[in-house]
């Protein structure tokens, strides 16, 4: 079986990963990483794969940006050439980017076998692009590998087949513990924040690069004042993605002393911060999810998650951008208040096995 890994930025290059670790124990299972170009990361060099354990991509689309409709076209024509050229038997997408869409619309065309990795999580909230991709690449589907419950039971009220679906778990904790494995092998001494973290036993990371809480400057203004009264009690370390640095520049808002603005970090140079933070404030929905894995307090700061089980089972809250929900929410952390949350079914580091095994018996 020949199977066409997609991954179009490099969280999806986190997700595929143990996917493509977990074929290698199955010799009916000839996999191609094929790498859309969605977004362009320069810290994917070659160390960034060897971190990971697997390969360079086999193909590069080189989309680029533009807008939705434009890389969305742009991803589709380049692939729709590779497929015609190499004749994958299925094609694997993950997550909810544009790629995940583009990649299954073209495939389901050629009556090419698609399966959505992380499939049946729901938002509700339309004027996310990532919820409406989850629910296109979902109606398209012909498997689909279930990290939660939630999404099994979203799936089946949408009238899926039963036999298509496959609660497996999540392959994004399969490589967090990957990874962690990693970090404990390494000498700490090359990590940028080894001084930080000796010198504050208690801080907190920050991510934020949602539109819709960067580029509205009254809402980002509130989010920064917020977190500066934050780190008057605790340090704040803030990686700082490039659309919400150049709204804070157009909008001329800075930050509080304590919070201490970095670049974009690589994955094993953030994982070493954060897996040790008081807590986390973010948009992101992988950090919900990592955080969760590791027991970690976690502040979303959205009015609504595709990832309810971080919520009922882990150690995430939804605070939105209330600045009243923040600092309460925070006190009850600082205080030693907060839920203790578990790790949820299946988050055990094995999810890709499942979908590997599913896959060769399939």
């Amino acid at each position: 079986m020949k199977i066409f890994l997609i991954a179009g930025a490099r969280p999806n290059f986190m997700k595929i990963a143990p996917i493509a670790r977990a074929f290698d124990a199955y010799h009916q299972l000839n996999y191609k990483i094929i790498h859309t170009g969605q977004h362009y990361d320069q810290n994917m060099s070659d160390v960034f794969f060897e971190e990971l354990g697997i390969r360079q991509p086999d193909y590069h689309l080189s989309a680029g940006g533009g807008t939705h409709a434009q890389q969305t076209a742009k991803i589709m024509t380049g692939f729709e050439k590779i497929c015609e050229a190499d004749k994958p038997d299925m094609v694997i997408v993950v997550g909810d980017v544009n790629s995940t869409l583009a990649c299954s619309i073209v495939a389901k065309k050629m009556h090419i076998s698609v399966a959505h990795v992380e499939a049946g999580l729901r938002s509700y909230d339309m004027e996310m692009p990532e919820e409406i991709n989850r629910l296109v690449t979902d109606s398209i589907c012909d498997l689909f590998f279930v990290t939660e419950q939630q999404g099994m039971d979203n799936l089946i009220q949408e009238g899926k087949n039963k036999d298509a679906l496959h609660f497996v778990g999540h392959v994004m904790i399969d490589n967090l513990f990957y990874q962690l494995s990693k970090l404990e092998k390494i000498k700490n001494n090359g990590f940028l924040f080894k001084g930080f973290k000796e010198e504050n036993l208690s801080y907190g990371v920050v991510t934020l690069h949602r539109p819709s809480n960067v580029d509205d400057k009254e809402t980002l203004n509130r989010i920064i004042s917020t977190l500066t009264e934050i780190s008057n009690t605790i340090p704040l370390v803030f990686p700082i993605h490039p659309r919400t640095g150049k709204n804070m520049k157009r909008f001329g808002i800075v930050p509080g002393k304590n919070i201490k603005l970095t670049d974009p970090l690589s994955y094993m140079e953030f994982l070493f911060l954060w897996k040790d933070a008081t807590l986390a404030l973010t948009d992101s929905g992988g950090m919900q999810e990592e955080t969760t894995a590791l027991g970690i307090p976690c502040l979303t700061i959205r009015e609504n998650t595709e990832r309810p089980i971080t919520i009922t089972e882990g150690t995430n809250e939804l605070v939105g951008t209330s600045r009243e929900k923040i600092l309460s929410a925070f006190k009850q952390i600082i205080d030693g208040r907060w839920k203790t949350g578990q790790c949820p079914k299946f988050w055990d580091g094995k999810a890709a096995e499942r979908i590997a095994g599913v896959i060769a018996y399939t």
